[in-house]
């Protein structure tokens, strides 16, 4: 069943994206599974399909088994390095981690008969809902901030779905889906409860990748936070089937000119209040009003995690450090690196620790933002 925030529970089966009290919705708690109901045969997140709230046919392009590769951060300071692992979600079908959650919705929906949907989306779920529409048959407009990367509305438009700009901020877009959901079934990749059952997979992922093994923490880019939930999600079924005894810490980065849930976390509140931020070249996590700020605060508490806000001047730089040693991550995803610096300064990181950093998506997809830190000379930031 699905739960609303009042507790009201809805079917399974029945194609809806939030709760009659215009809450999201979230699949009710799940046993989780052990290592012995992963199938090993399937190179794909469908390997974990055991885990699912239910049985579906995939809609696949093969997504998840990505690369885990080792990284050492130095200490600047004559310290300890920290030695942890990056895992590379840009190998992905479409080149983000919102694969893994559009595979598990689009075939949900296709399941549902839906015929046509609308999603909005700031680049890379848009492309993603884009390419498994077209895998499931699915009509699919997406709507995109005016400002969003041109690789990614490209590549939307080159899956078939229609694309529209809105002029405006991130949440502009959000609004005007919203308004445009009565006349088509609004798939949205921060709303729907079975996105979320896809992204909670990568934590299934970590667990198998470290020989069947919790990490100490996990460091996180963060937008509306899907990534964060899939992640208290996974870890927590896999405590619930006694198949690890402890969650990892949740370390979260966000643009500090849009860092609506840090501002929330650092205030002790239970919300994000309204406030203007500005724009930045992390693009995929600028979102004002996140729809799930209550349970994303709530995730990151029970974790026993952090968030941190990183300053604008230390992304692009990052971008670069991370391009020099192979590792071509768009500014969204290369803000964990600075993040990084800032928690092992909190001491919310510690060498010895088992870490694992998430790179969500590829720079191959902000090609523009990448030329311009090159034309601007931003000069290479030591790895942190």
């Amino acid at each position: 069943m699905l739960l609303d925030r009042s507790g009201r529970r809805y079917p399974l089966d029945e194609p809806r994206w939030c709760g009659d009290d215009g809450s999201p919705l979230m699949v009710e708690p799940l046993p989780g599974i052990t290592r012995e109901q992963v199938v090993p045969t399937v190179r794909s997140q469908w390997r974990y399909a055991a885990a699912l709230p239910l049985p579906l046919e995939p809609v696949t392009l093969g997504e998840g088994t990505t690369p885990l590769v080792p990284l050492r951060i130095e200490d600047g300071d004559g310290g300890d390095d920290l030695d942890l692992g990056l895992k590379l979600e840009w190998f992905n079908p479409t080149a983000s981690f919102k694969d893994r959650g559009s595979s598990v919705m689009l075939s949900l929906l296709r399941a549902q008969g839906v015929p046509a949907i609308l999603e909005d989306s700031s680049g890379n779920g848009g492309s993603s809902v884009a390419a498994y529409a077209a895998a499931a048959g699915i009509a699919a407009t997406i709507l995109a901030p005016e400002s969003t990367s041109p690789a990614k509305i490209r590549q939307s438009r080159a899956h078939g779905a229609s694309v529209e700009l809105v002029p405006g901020t991130r949440q502009a877009t959000a609004d005007e889906a919203v308004r445009r959901s009565a006349e088509v079934f609004y798939a949205s990749h921060n709303w729907h409860p079975f996105f979320l059952q896809g992204t909670k997979l990568l934590a299934y992922e970590i667990w198998e990748d470290l020989g069947f093994a919790a990490p100490d923490a996990v460091v996180l880019p963060c937008g509306a936070g899907s990534l964060v939930l899939g992640c208290h999600l996974g870890f927590g079924e896999l405590m619930a089937s006694g198949a690890i005894d402890r969650r990892p810490r949740l370390l979260v980065a966000q643009p500090q000119r849009c860092s609506p849930l840090v501002a929330a976390f650092e205030a002790g509140e239970d919300a994000v209040a309204p406030a203007t931020w500005s724009r930045t070249i992390a693009e995929g996590t600028a979102i004002a009003l996140p729809v799930r700020d209550r349970e994303v605060l709530t995730a990151v508490r029970v974790s026993g995690g952090a968030l941190v806000a990183v300053p604008e001047e230390e992304i692009g730089p990052a971008t670069l450090a991370l391009a020099r040693r192979g590792l071509y991550a768009e500014p969204t995803s290369a803000q964990v690196l600075p993040a990084i610096r800032a928690f092992r300064a909190r001491g919310a990181l510690r060498s010895g620790e088992r870490v694992v950093a998430v790179l969500t998506g590829s720079a191959l997809k902000a090609t523009d933002a990448v030329a311009e830190l090159l034309q601007a000379g931003s000069t290479e930031q030591a790895v942190p």
